[in-house]
């Protein structure tokens, strides 16, 4: 019977067939509670089978968001099914990362469907608002830009979210302000709309009723993720914040923390780690404020100092009961804040915090520490000694402390650096407090200066990041700060014990400096010192030639470099690099003056390193990933020293100039580099400057010359006009005279007077024409000067050029040609005053002709006046153009004189390879009287070979005729004997004895052939002329052997 029953009972369903029943059943049923039932049972799927519910009834479930959305009971539900979707079971068989993405997909598909969940936010059920949240953290997570456009682009969709900041319920308040956080960090646009939907206030809010910073939880951390999405990069959402006051509600969060600190009870234990955090985060907003070169940042350094922000933030940095990184961040915050603000930097400086420690001068300038007294139970020191900030940064800085405290140093350095960082006042100040500090002995800080010139020896300490950051701060001292450069190049040694002793030489600061580099190579653990010292020296002698001879003063300088090269490769590969860079700085910048003159300097770098070690050792050090990588290289390492090696400062500047010192050693000693040091250009080739003055001489006596014939020619000009003037008032006088005499005559002789104005008339025609022609032929005497003076001209342009080629193949015939171009010019300025002179015997002939008709020459006279007037301009005209010739010709010397500078060049560095040339010419003669002989042998030998091939190849021909009539005759049918085969027989033997010896032959032939053909090669790259009748030989050879290989070819 029950076997009836289970025959008759349905099949067992799986759970996809419920699944696709469920979502059948959802999408229709047209009763509420139908739909819920199936939503239930999808629910119970969802976990276990998110892709076979997802692929059925995800669409219906999202309608049902908008469908059902009065229905809170079926909404809860809905959402509690996408949840599960999103977040499935990890042992489920259908579990996938793609699952998310593809929920993601379907909801920012349609904007209904975000708006939908959007709108869930205004009720105010816990759960729609919790789940609504949730699930658009889920899609922003997977799907970050759909998610952004779609709610930004949703009615108030940005709005709502932020107005849930405000619910009470910490669950719903949280989620929104992670749903923020993940919505913020890219988009720019919804920064802008958040930060105006009163976000920062709001945030304030929530970190105050969190408890502040000290008692808050990962919420308060949550909510300084925030501030920072929203102010990184955003300069209107950083002024807004300004524009707020946020800024003082900050400075108030600090206050607060600083007073539970120091409150009689203190903070717990357990609640400092999360404290920290929050501390930490908060000072990382502030400095989102801080970006260099950033047009806000000087409004954000202003705002918080007149908001006490920067005290607050001092006190922090100086509180020992912070840890170590919250204090390192707080002082990188002041260094931001003060950096490059010069109203800032100094009132900055006039601060007091409270000592790092008490001390006592010594008579070294170092000082002695005590440990202050603190209560017990209290976080306050008792009777604490307050001190100025920058002794107590600096007492920090080179203070020699273990290596967990490394941060709070390097950012106590930093703090230092930006104090005086782009203002020159204070960077005097301080060095010459330095100097002064260090020439006494009396600081109760360690003095830079002090610290720098104590020999490695006599250390008293292990720490090397004491020398470090003692040079780091005077390499920013000095840095592009020639006047600070100056000042401590008058450090000595000796300064500090009062008198200097006249039997002992003063040391200099950079000669200290120098040795003790040369000393600490011995000291593998001494790297990092080592590095600050040669990051301090390559900063100061670039571009001072002052401290580069100073360095050089010491002559085992240069050669204790190149040790300490040598020494330091194996162990300290980037000491020297540094080393080496250093050279390259000295070389440089070193002159002929220098104390090593720079042609000799440069033989010591070359034979004491070689070109090829120093490129290596530059190029090594340009591809250190501290170096290479300094931006992205950690601060500190798992156990032992921390992996800072450099100075952000140098590592910009050794990038910079990575190139030009790479080629450095490549300059000629003779090229100085030019340098203006205080408005004074140094650096420069005398040589060159001698040349330079000398031609610009000898081109200014040509043109003094060329400017006092011009006055001559003037003054004869105007000699002459005055002549003209007064021949033309004689005769003005004299003509009155003849008119008087011409109106009596006329009174009583009319017909005299007809017959003399007939003659006048004819006489008047004919002196016309005979002026005419007289003017005519000027004219043309005129022109025919000026074209042979252009003609002479050109021919003077085309002798200067052929004198410039002539210059390319002789520089010793060019003064020689320069006499010969001025004598031309001394016979063309004769030839001209001749004219002139012809010209001026011409005019006084006119002149005796025109006073003897002095009555009949007043017209005349005046058109002679004017053809003067015209010739005049003209000739000035043409003295002009002259005049501007003259100036060509000048910038047409100049060029010759630069290519004549070129070929000088060219000159030397063809005698140079002459030079070499005449080396291996010397090397190779041996070498060609060897290769002579072996030719000689190996042509003997060929000839032998060729007679022997000779004989062979007739033998060989008679056997081949044997052959053949052998041949002929078995064609004819004619009958052999046994005798003759075996002759035959015997005959073939030989003839392949013989070809196997004659090829044996060959091989040798080929041989010998070859080597002839590459001793020639050889005699020819030597120089030695081969002649063709041996190469036709050679290739005559190759034919007849290529002939006997054809023939045997034909035998077989």
């Amino acid at each position: 019977m029950l076997r009836i029953l289970e025959s008759q009972a349905p099949a067992k369903q799986t759970a996809t067939d419920t699944i696709n029943t469920l979502s059948s059943r959802l999408s229709s049923a047209t009763l509420l509670e139908d739909r819920r039932a199936a939503i239930l049972g999808l629910r119970s799927f969802a976990k276990q089978f998110p892709a076979s519910v997802a692929s059925g009834a995800l669409r219906d479930l999202i309608a049902g968001l908008r469908r059902d959305g009065e229905d809170p009971d079926t909404l809860k539900v809905v959402l509690e099914t996408l949840l599960m979707l999103f977040e499935p079971d990890e042992k489920s068989p259908e579990a996938s990362e793609d699952i998310p993405l593809w929920l993601s997909d379907e909801f920012t598909q349609r904007q209904d469907n975000v708006t939908a969940l959007l709108d869930l936010l205004e009720t105010g059920e816990f759960y729609l608002r919790l789940y609504s949240l949730q699930i658009l953290s889920q899609v922003c997570a997977a799907r970050p830009q759909r998610a952004q456009e779609a709610i930004i682009t949703a009615p108030l969709g940005v709005s709502r979210i932020t107005a849930v900041l405000e619910d009470k319920r910490e669950a719903v308040r949280n989620e929104a302000l992670l749903l923020l956080v993940a919505l913020t960090p890219t988009s720019a646009e919804l920064q802008k709309v958040v930060a105006f939907e009163d976000a920062f206030n709001r945030v304030f809010a929530m970190i105050d009723a969190e408890g502040g910073l000290t008692h808050g939880s990962t919420t308060v951390q949550d909510c300084l993720s925030l501030l920072s999405n929203l102010l990184k990069l955003n300069p209107s959402n950083q002024a807004y914040f300004r524009e707020m006051g946020c800024i003082g509600r900050v400075a108030k969060i600090l206050a607060q923390v600083i007073k539970e600190e120091e409150s009689p009870d203190g903070v717990s234990e357990w609640v400092r780690p999360q404290r920290d955090v929050n501390l930490w985060g908060l000072l990382t907003v502030l400095q989102l404020f801080l970006v260099r070169g950033s047009q806000g940042t000087p409004l954000s350094q202003d705002a918080f100092w007149r908001s006490g922000l920067l005290q607050r933030v001092l006190q922090i940095a100086f509180h020992q009961t912070f840890a170590p990184n919250v204090r390192a961040r707080a002082l990188e915050t002041c260094a931001d804040i003060i950096r490059s603000n010069s109203s800032l930097q100094e009132q900055f400086g006039d601060l007091a915090v409270p000592a790092v420690r008490q001390s006592q001068p010594l008579a070294n300038g170092r000082a002695t520490p005590k440990t202050s007294s603190v209560k017990s139970g209290s976080s306050t020191p008792a009777n604490v000694e307050m001190s100025n900030v920058i002794e107590s940064l600096l007492d920090l800085t080179l203070d020699s402390t273990s290596s967990p405290y490394f941060d709070i140093r390097l950012a106590a350095c930093n703090c230092v650096k930006a104090f005086f960082d782009g203002h020159n006042g204070i960077r005097g100040h301080v060095l010459r407090r330095a100097i002064e500090g260090h020439k006494s002995g009396d600081d109760a800080v360690p003095n830079i200066l002090t610290v720098l010139l104590e020999p490695p020896s006599t250390r008293a300490n292990s720490d090397s990041y004491q020398q470090w950051m003692a040079a780091v701060l005077l390499m920013h001292l000095l840095i592009d700060n020639s006047e600070n450069k100056e000042q401590a190049l008058k450090v000595s040694e000796n300064d500090n014990e009062g008198e200097e002793d006249e039997e002992y030489e003063v040391v200099t600061f950079v000669q200290s400096i120098t040795s003790n580099i040369v000393a600490g190579v011995q000291h593998p653990e001494d790297e990092r010192a080592l590095i600050g010292y040669l990051m301090m020296l390559s900063v100061w002698l670039f571009e001072d030639l002052g401290a580069v001879n100073d360095l050089l003063g010491e002559t085992s300088s240069i050669n204790g470099l190149i040790s300490a090269v040598k020494v330091a490769s194996p162990t300290m590969p980037l000491v020297a690099g540094l080393c080496t860079f250093l050279l390259g700085i000295v070389y440089e910048f070193s002159t002929k003056d220098s104390p090593i003159p720079r042609a000799k300097l440069h033989d010591v770098i070359m034979k004491g390193l070689t070109r090829e070690v120093y490129l290596d050792k530059l190029t090594k050090l340009r591809e250190s990933p501290y170096i290479r990588d300094f931006e992205v290289m950690p601060t500190m390492s798992d156990g032992g020293l921390p992996d800072v090696y450099f100075d952000q400062t140098f590592v910009e500047f050794f990038k910079d100039n990575f190139s030009r010192f790479l080629r450095a050693i490549d300059r000629e000693p003779g090229f100085e580099v030019s340098i203006m040091a205080n408005g004074v250009q140094k650096g420069v080739s005398r040589e060159l400057v001698d040349s330079l003055r000398a031609q610009i001489d000898e081109q200014r006596t040509t043109l003094e010359k060329a400017e006092s014939e011009l006055v001559s020619l003037r003054q004869r000009l105007e000699q002459e006009e005055l002549e003209h003037r007064r021949t033309r008032d004689s005769t003005t006088v004299e003509l009155g005279r003849i008119k008087q005499i011409n109106q009596s005559l006329h009174t009583n002789h009319e017909a005299e007077l007809q017959a003399i104005q007939q003659d006048f008339a004819r006489q008047k025609s004919a002196l016309v024409s005979t002026h005419e022609a007289a003017l005519a032929q000027m004219r043309k005497d005129q022109t025919l000067a000026v074209e042979q003076s252009m003609r002479q001209h050109k021919a003077e342009l085309d002798y200067v050029e052929q004198r410039r080629k002539a210059t390319e193949r002789d520089l010793t015939r060019t003064k020689d040609n320069l006499a010969k171009r001025q004598a031309e010019a001394e016979n063309a300025a004769n030839q001209a005053r001749r004219i002139q002179d012809e010209q001026q015997n011409e005019i006084n002939a006119l002149h005796k002709n025109l006073k003897v008709f002095e009555e009949q020459m007043s017209k005349a006279w005046k058109e002679h006046e004017s053809q003067l007037q015209a010739l005049r301009t003209e000739l000035q005209g043409k003295a002009g153009t002259a005049q501007i010739r003259v100036a060509e010709l000048e910038e047409e010397l100049t060029i010759a004189n630069a290519e004549q500078e070129t070929l000088q060049k060219e000159l030397s560095s063809l005698n140079n390879r002459f030079a070499d040339a005449e080396k291996r010419a010397n090397a190779a003669e041996a070498s060609i009287e060897k290769t002579s002989k072996e030719l000689q042998s190996s042509q003997g030998e060929c000839e032998k070979l060729q007679k022997q091939l000779e004989d062979m190849q007739k033998e060989l021909n008679t056997t081949k005729n044997d052959l053949k009539k052998s041949a002929e005759m078995k064609s004819k049918g004619a009958d052999i004997s046994a005798e003759e085969l075996e002759m035959l027989r015997a005959a073939a033997a030989k003839q392949k004895d013989t070809q196997t010896e004659l090829d044996d032959l060959l091989v040798v032939f080929a041989d010998l052939e070859a080597k002839r053909v590459a001793d020639k090669q050889r005699l020819k790259e030597l120089g030695e002329e081969v002649s063709e009748d041996e190469d036709e030989g050679a290739d005559d050879g190759d034919e007849d052997e290529e002939d006997e290989e054809d023939e045997d070819e034909d035998a077989e």
